[in-house]
């Protein structure tokens, strides 16, 4: 189980409306207790890509939020991006991209720009797909 607080989802759901129509990115930190991972910073990512169907992290934004990550004692949890006009789950890139069977790849879809919908999804070495659940607290 994923926990996000109800304001960072705002600050991700923000970030993603005002980067349109482009996809935005970001980070997810926090701890992990027991079996749940629960997020306690979000760090926003410039898409460097500038492209509604796809993006890159800027480098120099990532290693400062590291940095800030080993500062607070967080555990890097994953990343977050947007898909503007598609469902939220993972794309073949998206798939193909996915390195890491431990992190969590957070999916906002504005498709519907009236409702919202943000998912999480392990992909697994062989690129299977499992979401998991997310609480907004």
């Amino acid at each position: 189980m994923l926990y996000l607080k109800k304001s960072d989802y705002e600050i991700i759901l923000n970030h993603c409306q005002d980067n349109l129509p482009n996809e935005a990115c970001g980070l997810i930190a926090g701890r992990i207790k027991a079996e749940d991972k629960v997020i306690e910073k979000i760090y926003l990512m410039t898409n460097l890509d500038q492209s509604h169907e796809h993006f890159s992290m800027d480098p120099k934004e990532q290693l400062a939020a590291i940095k800030d990550m080993r500062t607070h004692d967080y555990l890097p949890l994953g990343n977050f991006h947007s898909h503007p006009n598609t469902p939220s789950r993972p794309s073949e890139e998206d798939k193909r991209l996915a390195f890491d069977p431990s992190t969590d790849y957070l999916i906002l879809s504005l498709m519907d720009k009236n409702k919202p919908v943000l998912k999480a999804f392990l992909i697994d070495k062989a690129k299977n797909i499992t979401e998991e659940l997310i609480t907004i607290i």
